[in-house]
């Protein structure tokens, strides 16, 4: 029985979904987001209300956050795994592995982001005014 070598990303197949994860947490984030705030306003909110939405919000994204970073510092670690030589001179399957860790790396930091700003919104803007 041979044992995988764990300097050497894992193939291409393995990972080809990983770059849809954040973007996908960050979608599913904001859509909830904006759903719950104008269910909020819409049959249960007064004037001085605006608590109940808020703790939703911040619920929402310490998990949406949550994940974008763990897939962040996976498809980091994939993307560092062996120390690829840089510039990529070379088509094989290694490279293209490395290049799918550093797409999910950079996109999950732009997830993480777009996360922020939309809580961003909820915090600066009374909510229902």
């Amino acid at each position: 029985m041979m044992l995988a070598d764990e300097s050497k990303p894992k193939p291409i197949r393995h990972r080809l979904w990983w770059i849809v994860i954040a973007p996908t947490l960050w979608a599913i984030h904001f859509l909830a987001c904006y759903v719950t705030v104008a269910i909020w306003c819409e049959k249960a909110a007064r004037p001085d209300a605006g608590g109940p939405p808020l703790v939703w919000i911040m619920a929402y994204s310490v998990v949406a956050m949550a994940g974008i970073i763990w897939v962040g510092v996976l498809s980091y670690r994939n993307f560092r795994k062996g120390d690829p030589p840089l510039p990529y001179d070379f088509d094989d399957p290694s490279d293209r592995t490395h290049f799918l860790g550093f797409t999910a790396f950079l996109l999950a930091l732009l997830s993480g982001i777009a996360t922020l700003f939309t809580v961003l919104v909820f915090v600066l803007v009374k909510t229902c005014d």
